[in-house]
């Protein structure tokens, strides 16, 4: 067994690696060799992951559906299941670590069958169907949110709250401190997530025009839309005189978040951590057709502390919206007590409380050897 080797696993997705990204860099920093397996997503990642070794591995989904396709599914992640296997016996990492997603069932299964201490980390506030299907094999399963739905009193027990481990760009915005309106202006961050939201496009363009002309000029706009919704939410921006930024992503999303007064979002596990940790009130729309409704679950527990509004997509119309920014423009105060309640709600040491868990539980297992 290689005592400062961890492996971690992780689907090819930014939801998964960022706060993957954030652990690997903690071990690291402790002495740690860590190496991430993932799937042919997160190939693009490979240079930039803090890893010795990124190794690749065949993942598929096997949702409800045609039968053919859920055998197929499982057949995939069979033999990666086996390929795992062969991976964990060369390396002989001293701890697993998986972080959600499908991709992350190989390694963590194959960990638990050779008695290779395996650890969970479950970034929702409701737990995922690959991470509840491992949790029963799992030493320790650390959360990111205080309440974690979906699992029994018994995977309960295995819990440990760590938080969501957000990546240096985020750890850096949080040392801005909350804008004020010196200026007169209230600055908007609306965001959809990795991919974009369409209903962004659709509902807060429109919004902006139902504002009274006295809101809406002292509007400072910073707007993801998808490339095929760029072109018309930047023109009624022009139409109507208002300052924005349109853009299909953000690479510097966190110092964007920073030098905003109100965030409108997806709520994400990674968004919502992020917008803890800098301390930023959010608008969220969670994602209404998760099969888990994890993204409102995300939502309710950050909205619990008062830093957040939240709003079903149904709910989310234009004239909805107008009206909360008329009310948020007439009480700027209070946006700013919500922003105290966000940072209040952060856990900017998520990645040092994960991997004392990590090393914690490596450490139990080689003693009891």
């Amino acid at each position: 067994m290689n005592e400062r080797l961890i492996l971690i696993a992780a689907g090819g997705t930014g939801g998964h690696l960022f706060p993957a990204e954030a652990l690997a860099r903690a071990l690291a920093a402790r002495g740690v060799e860590v190496e991430l397996v993932t799937d042919e997503r997160a190939a693009k990642y490979g240079a930039s992951f803090p890893a010795k070794a990124v190794h690749l591995l065949a993942a598929a989904t096997p949702r409800n559906g045609a039968f053919l396709s859920r055998a197929r599914a499982i057949l995939t992640l069979a033999r990666a299941t086996w390929n795992a296997r062969r991976l964990v016996k060369r390396l002989r990492p001293c701890a697993v670590v998986g972080f959600g997603g499908y991709p992350t069932v190989p390694p963590v299964l194959a960990a638990t069958q050779l008695r290779v201490p395996a650890i969970l980390h479950e970034g929702n506030a409701v737990i995922g169907r690959a991470n509840h299907f491992l949790a029963p094999r799992a030493d320790a399963i650390a959360k990111g949110f205080e309440t974690l739905g979906g699992v029994s009193a018994k995977i309960g027990l295995k819990t440990h709250l760590t938080g969501n481990p957000v990546r240096p760009m985020a750890l850096d915005a949080a040392r801005a401190a909350y804008p004020g309106h010196a200026d007169g202006k209230l600055r908007l961050l609306i965001t959809g997530g990795s991919q974009g939201a369409r209903i962004m496009s659709d509902i807060v363009p429109a919004a902006i025009e139902l504002l009274p002309e006295t809101v809406r000029r002292t509007l400072v706009i910073v707007q993801q839309a998808r490339d095929e919704d760029e072109a018309r939410v930047r023109a009624v921006y022009q139409r109507l005189g208002v300052e924005a930024e349109v853009k299909p992503f953000f690479s510097d999303l966190p110092l964007r978040i920073a030098q905003a007064h109100l965030v409108i979002a997806r709520a994400g596990a990674s968004t919502v951590s992020e917008l803890g940790v800098i301390g930023r009130p959010a608008i969220f729309v969670p994602l209404p057709h998760a099969l888990d409704q994890d993204q409102a679950a995300n939502a309710r527990q950050f909205a619990a502390r008062g830093a957040a509004v939240v709003v079903a997509q149904h709910d989310f119309t234009p004239q909805w919206l107008a009206n909360v920014l008329t009310e948020t423009d007439a009480d700027r105060p209070g946006l700013a007590k919500r922003a105290a309640a966000a940072k209040a709600a952060g856990v900017p040491d998520a990645a040092e409380r994960l991997a004392d868990l990590v090393l914690t539980i490596a450490a139990q297992a080689e003693k009891a050897r």
